[in-house]
């Protein structure tokens, strides 16, 4: 059976909260730039700025999944995320204010898994044995579809909204130099001549987004593996603690 438990404090619903907003900020990419045309390349060099990032954006939309790693700088604080998104969902890590916690969503069933010392910051519920952060030290806390708290995590856990919030400069669009990213040849496409954000889209294949850079240096972000399948699975059910609806917020506090 899993376990049931009180329902903890929902100050690390708030930080998630934060994280995500942050995320939800707009990104670009930056890279040095090459004067090494590559052999071959799908041609997206030579259309106009708009239409690169047109080909850009249906290809990440088209793609099933995608790996999102980096940091993104939002109003003055610095986040970190590692996540692969698929159809079915998504896992990975996200760090905030000094904490790192694990997202896992598969279909609808959303879990946050952390250490001790993530749950001691935010607050464990008195009703909980002594020593109560051990009792969540490492398990997968399931989060009920009706909290709150899944909305806001699973945006980090949706491919195309997340996509489509990322995949947004601000300006007018110019097309930059030639890069590289992970050995693979880029195109550049600036906003505002960079300062709303750049773009390198591959110059190799399917013309993916494969970095952006945040204008104003807010953050960088690189997108990898698109396409590739990754395995989602449940955790076992020894490791999971079910807090059912008594996560959700009381409505006198």
């Amino acid at each position: 059976m899993t376990a049931r438990v009180p329902a903890p404090r929902t100050g690390w619903r708030r930080r998630a909260a934060v994280v995500v907003s942050g995320l939800t900020l707009w990104f670009g990419t930056v890279g040095c730039g090459s004067d090494e045309p590559a052999v071959e390349t799908n041609g997206v060099e030579d259309l106009a700025p708009e239409d690169i990032e047109e080909r850009a954006r249906t290809a990440a939309a088209d793609a099933a999944t995608v790996r999102l790693s980096g940091t993104v700088v939002a109003e003055g604080s610095s986040y970190r995320l590692d996540m692969r998104i698929g159809p079915d969902g998504g896992v990975g890590e996200v760090s905030a204010e000094g904490t790192t916690f694990e997202l896992l969503r598969v279909g609808e069933q959303m879990y946050v898994k952390a250490d001790a010392a993530f749950w001691e910051t935010e607050g464990i519920p008195e009703e909980l044995e002594s020593d109560p952060t051990q009792k969540l030290d490492g398990k997968y806390v399931l989060v009920a579809p009706d909290d709150p708290a899944y909305a806001e995590l699973s945006g980090f856990t949706e491919k195309n909204a997340l996509l489509e919030a990322l995949l947004v400069l601000e300006g007018e669009r110019t097309t930059g130099d030639r890069s590289e990213v992970d050995g693979v040849a880029t195109i550049q496409l600036n906003a505002a001549e960079g300062a709303g954000g750049t773009m390198d889209v591959s110059l190799e294949g399917t013309p993916y987004p494969l970095r952006l850079h945040r204008g104003g240096d807010a953050g960088d972000l690189r997108l990898t593996d698109w396409d590739q399948d990754f395995s989602l699975h449940a955790p076992p059910e020894e490791e999971i603690v079910d807090y059912g609806d008594a996560m959700l917020p009381d409505e006198s506090d």
